[in-house]
């Protein structure tokens, strides 16, 4: 692999672990990203000295014998970074704030199943059932727990294919019970009738196996991904947005870039959307079928951010994440509840800092929106959107910090100053469709629909990122794993990282 080389499009969390595991091991690799600053969902903005997470906030499988910790051992980043492991007593808060129902959910199978079953006893065997049923579907996939692939087709149980929601109510039968459940929902897009139960399981067992957050700051993963990929000889260039790939007897050629760079190698990797890419790739090597297709499946939703600097030693550092949602009967629509200017449910958070005190400097807000709210204004550009849209963010901010004082009666007192995000950021900056969050939807009634190999019909043009296979801090790197082992060889990687982390 010493004299192969491999050009990676998008700096994202995708396109970044690839390209830092091919190269340790050996290609030479060169990762474009379109943005100022690499990182996609790990991409952190400073204001006023202040560090804000755009995306990473809360991760799962840093826990000892973890999938990333794993991982991060075997690139050797894992020192680099600095992870606060988030209580087990606590590691997520669900408030409905209509009534005031509240449940702790603590982390650990034992302790999840005693916690979700102090509030609902009766309903403890249907519980511990859910549980256990989740637990044997997330087996179905080997990879996500790094076992190599047998070669053999994979043949799934029914509740594999079932809805979430119906996989939910299979087990427990009080219906605040299960929205309770389904309280993880903003972490995959959760549709009820058509989110598929593997996706609910990999989500929620990934998190009851142990919650963590870093200290500082998301970005120091990109970094540390980036320290790989140039200590072995690679370069990951910013502001070099891909304009078209070429091709030539149906391999690509080369990657043309806005500033008129020609990049050539012998592997070319695609981390942006699947449908972007169609763009920017010659007529002829997908099919018109294929990229109507692309086209057409629905994307999951979006979300607006809400970033508050918060005045010095007033508001209490909270080391779990919050759920707020207004009434039982909205856990599976957030995506239309938070219509209108109208914000219903959202999850909030307060990021550590290194030598975290009692105090928290910053509290973020992320709530679910259909992009259709932003619609009016999708031929803007970042800086130029419009003082009709300034001001729709302002209310949108307000209806959230006025939800907010439910909670914290005294908040608008202790804010320093707000900033925002909306779909059109994440669309633009994360170059995403529709400023989707998690890619395509995955959909139990169609579920080939959404579902892309990592192999193109150009023979040297693979696929990686969230749109192909799993997405989230764990679902992109195994990814990762599946595309770079596409040119290293089948379970190279999985049997790597193993030996890896047990001969520590």
């Amino acid at each position: 692999m010493k004299h192969q080389s491999a050009v990676i499009i998008g700096g994202g969390v995708g396109g970044l672990f690839t390209g830092a595991f091919l190269a340790k091991n050996g290609l030479t690799v060169t990762v474009l990203e379109k943005n100022p600053l690499y990182g996609g969902g790990l991409q952190c903005f400073s204001r006023k000295g202040k560090l804000f997470e755009t995306g990473m906030h809360i991760m799962g499988g840093f826990e000892e014998h973890g999938i990333l910790t794993k991982i991060c051992s075997y690139l050797n980043i894992l020192d680099d970074l600095k992870i606060r492991h988030v209580p087990s007593s606590c590691m997520d808060e669900i408030i409905f704030n209509s009534n005031g129902d509240t449940y702790r959910i603590a982390s650990g199978r034992d302790k999840f199943i005693e916690s979700i079953s102090s509030y609902f006893p009766e309903e403890r065997v249907g519980i511990e059932r859910y549980v256990n049923s989740m637990f044997k579907l997330t087996e179905e996939l080997p990879l996500f727990y790094l076992q190599e692939n047998t070669g053999t087709i994979s043949e799934h149980t029914e509740m594999f294919t079932w809805s979430a929601d119906t996989f939910i109510a299979h087990f427990v039968a009080d219906e605040r019970l299960r929205e309770v459940l389904a309280y993880l929902n903003p972490l995959y897009a959760g549709v009820k009738g058509h989110t598929p139960a593997y996706i609910h399981a990999l989500i929620n067992v990934l998190f009851i196996n142990g919650a963590s957050r870093f200290e500082g700051g998301s970005q120091q993963l990109a970094d540390a991904l980036v320290k790989v990929i140039k200590q072995n000889g690679g370069q990951v260039l910013c502001n070099k947005e891909v304009s078209e790939l070429g091709v030539a007897d149906k391999l690509i050629s080369c990657v043309k870039t806005a500033d008129g760079e020609c990049i050539v190698g012998d592997w070319y990797i695609s981390s942006v959307h699947p449908a972007i890419l169609s763009r920017l790739i010659q007529p002829g090597v997908f099919r018109r079928g294929f990229i109507k297709r692309l086209n057409e499946i629905p994307n999951s939703y979006s979300a607006f951010s809400l970033y508050i600097d918060l005045k010095p030693g007033v508001f209490p550092y909270i080391d779990h994440t919050c759920y707020f949602i207004e009434d039982y009967g909205m856990m599976w629509n957030q995506d239309r509840v938070n219509a209108n200017g109208s914000q219903k449910a959202f999850m909030f958070m307060t990021p550590p800092e290194i030598d975290q005190g009692k105090y928290a400097s910053r509290l973020l807000v992320h709530s679910v929106m259909n992009f259709d709210e932003v619609r009016q204004w999708s031929d803007t550009c970042v800086g130029k959107r419009g003082k009709d849209y300034q001001e729709w963010k302002r209310s949108i901010a307000d209806c959230i910090i006025t939800q907010l004082e439910s909670v914290y009666p005294e908040l608008r007192n202790m804010i320093n100053e707000i900033h925002t995000s909306s779909p059109l950021t994440i669309r633009d900056f994360f170059n995403t469709k529709e400023g989707a969050m998690f890619g395509y939807s995955k959909d139990c009634e169609n579920m080939i629909l959404s579902h892309f190999p990592i192999y193109t019909k150009a023979k040297n043009l693979l696929l990686t990122g969230q749109n192909v296979n799993l997405h989230g801090i764990c679902g992109v790197p195994l990814t990762a794993i599946h595309t770079a082992e596409a040119i290293l060889g089948n379970n190279q990687l999985v049997k790597a990282i193993n030996n890896a982390y047990e001969t520590e």
